[in-house]
């Protein structure tokens, strides 16, 4: 009996826990349990501890309402160059309404996978390979725009839409690699081009500048030359002027007369005579002039003064030279006896015919207006002007 009991008790316990089993009903965070009774919808249960009528309520399914992402595999396209390219895709949806997404639809992953796909073919056969590479955000935009729609009467909400990859047949891909290569080619062949002709024209710049600095510098240095040039020549002009006019005021100080002149025309004589093909030379009739009134003292030159005394005379030492006397040395008498015989034997030599005596200035002036006056006579005679006077040979 006491064993009867017991499991009787156990059993009454047992289906308590089955009834409140049946009964209490707990739903995670961000779920939603959809309840039927016999099969027809009844209520939708949120998240939290839930009571149901056990054995007569059924919740049928739990539906997650979180944002879920989905990836589909890729899927081939064909654009509208008839080129087939895989288009991977993920979608970012959410469940917004738990019934229609259980009964307006059996299965809403499978269909917003098809619905892409379909709306996928449909925006690229519109586009070329090109503008399908370069479009991503265009079509992602199409796309949700499409699924939000389509899917909205499914309590479904779509938040995104992207393109995993876009992958083009191998040949095409060898194609494009080509095209971007040379495409990068010529890039870098223009940017060379353009790095040479900037290099140029800085070059063409810079040796411009050069050549117009080069040339400044030149004028500058040809103005300062011809200024220099210039400044010489007026300081060698005024040089020039000063030295004659010194010559000019010291011959008129110091009075020369006819004699000097004709002094000064002999030393010029030589040089007249100077050089291998001067074979003739003609004798000046100023020279026999000169010679003239080097051996008369009527004729005078006009503009030379009688008085030929010149006002500063300068002392120019003896005209002997002087040896040292008082020396008992009987070497050093030898020697001067022997300069004296030299000397003698120079005048005699000199002038043919005369004894040897002592170099007197006065004296020495005379004879050399004698030998002047005669070789005026001769070279008045030699040039056969009747006008010219001949002087007396002893005067």
């Amino acid at each position: 009996m006491p064993t009867a009991l017991l499991v009787l008790f156990l059993l009454v316990v047992l289906f308590v826990v089955v009834m409140l089993a049946k009964t209490v009903r707990i739903v995670p965070q961000a779920r939603a349990a959809v309840v039927e009774r016999f099969g027809k919808y009844k209520q939708t249960l949120p998240a939290g501890l839930n009571i149901v009528v056990p054995f007569i309520d059924k919740v049928r399914y739990l539906i997650d309402l979180r944002e879920q992402v989905v990836s589909f595999p890729p899927q081939p396209v064909i654009t509208e160059d008839n080129l087939v390219v895989s288009i991977d895709t993920v979608i970012y949806f959410q469940v917004t309404d738990p019934v229609a997404a259980t009964y307006e639809i059996a299965n809403y992953i499978q269909a917003v996978e098809q619905l892409t796909m379909t709306t996928l073919r449909n925006i690229v056969g519109g586009m070329d390979l090109e503008q399908t590479l370069t479009s991503r955000e265009e079509i992602n935009n199409g796309l949700r725009g499409v699924l939000d729609e389509a899917t909205g009467k499914w309590g479904i909400r779509v938040n995104r839409v992207e393109i995993k990859g876009i992958d083009p047949p191998p040949s095409i891909k060898d194609a494009m690699e080509k095209q971007m290569r040379a495409d990068r080619d010529k890039r870098a062949l223009i940017l060379s081009a353009e790095g040479q002709r900037q290099s140029a024209i800085l070059t063409a710049e810079g040796n411009k500048q050069s050549q117009i600095l080069n040339a400044e510098g030149d004028r500058e240095s040809q103005i300062l030359r011809a200024q220099a040039e210039r400044e010489a020549a007026i300081l060698r002009a005024q040089g020039e002027g000063q030295a004659i006019q010194t010559v000019f005021q010291a011959i008129h100080d110091g009075q020369p007369d006819q004699s000097l002149l004709a002094y000064q025309y002999l030393q010029m004589m030589p040089k007249i005579a100077e050089g291998d093909a001067n074979k003739v030379w003609v004798i000046p009739s100023e020279i026999t002039k000169a010679l003239e009134g080097l051996g008369s003292s009527i004729h005078e030159v006009a503009g030379i003064p009688r008085d030929a005394t010149p006002r500063k005379r300068v002392d120019m030492g003896p005209t002997e030279p002087q040896m040292p006397r008082g020396s008992d040395d009987p070497e050093a008498q030898a020697t001067s006896e022997a300069v004296q015989q030299a000397i003698a034997a120079a005048e005699s030599a000199a002038n043919p015919g005369r004894t040897a005596r002592s170099v007197d200035p006065a004296a020495t002036a005379t004879d050399v207006g004698a030998s002047a006056g005669t070789a005026g006579s001769s070279g008045a005679a030699g040039t056969g002007d009747p006008s010219t006077p001949e002087a007396p040979a002893g005067s």
